[in-house]
């Protein structure tokens, strides 16, 4: 699927009434959808809490919290990247809080095309973790092969008395022989034996 194709979720964390009218200039449905809106840190973090977003779009201070906090742990704690917007005379702090954590900062006000250009960063950087996850359940897969192997191996150790290079012998050509993937001929020896 190409990036023209993909359509991202987004939570805007915002108390502005300006900003948040403007906010379907800035998002066009094609590419952002659904686009929610809180205007409190508490909402957002229920907001988060009940569904994934690909991008969070805060735009400090809000009423309850500046929402510093709230950015470091949502791009720790789930797989979303954060666009925090925050006044040229808090930049400073905020940067020294929020990028080593990997949140975007920009200053406000912003136009169209500082936020079509932060926009493309978002997507980049929110590609990126998707492929990492990829990958990582990949690894996972794999290591859970793995242990059903082994433990398919010790049961036939234990219940058969083959030794362990013949358990190991035995899934590999019960593998190749029936075409079938090892994990399912390990899962049939755990059923059987187990």
């Amino acid at each position: 699927m190409s990036l023209k194709e993909r359509v991202y979720s987004v939570l805007v964390v915002s108390a502005s009434a300006k900003f948040n009218q403007a906010l379907p200039e800035f998002f066009p449905v094609s590419t952002f959808s659904p686009v929610s809106t809180v205007n409190d840190v508490s909402t957002a973090k229920r907001a988060v809490s009940e569904r994934d977003f690909d991008f969070i779009i805060i735009n400090s201070p809000l009423p309850d919290d500046a929402g510093l906090r709230f950015a470091v742990d949502a791009v720790t704690s789930y797989q979303t990247v954060v666009l925090f917007l925050t006044r040229a005379e808090q930049y400073p702090d905020a940067y020294d809080k929020l990028a080593e954590h990997g949140v975007f900062l920009m200053n406000k006000p912003l136009s169209r095309a500082m936020f079509q250009l932060a926009a493309g960063w978002l997507v980049s950087a929110r590609e990126r973790i998707r492929k990492t996850e990829k990958k990582t359940l990949s690894i996972e897969e794999k290591m859970a092969e793995i242990r059903l192997v082994n433990r398919a191996k010790w049961l036939l150790i234990s219940e058969v008395k083959m030794t362990e290079p013949d358990a190991h012998r035995y899934i590999e050509k019960q593998a190749m022989d029936r075409c079938l993937p090892r994990r399912q001929v390990a899962e049939e020896i755990i059923k059987t034996y187990g």
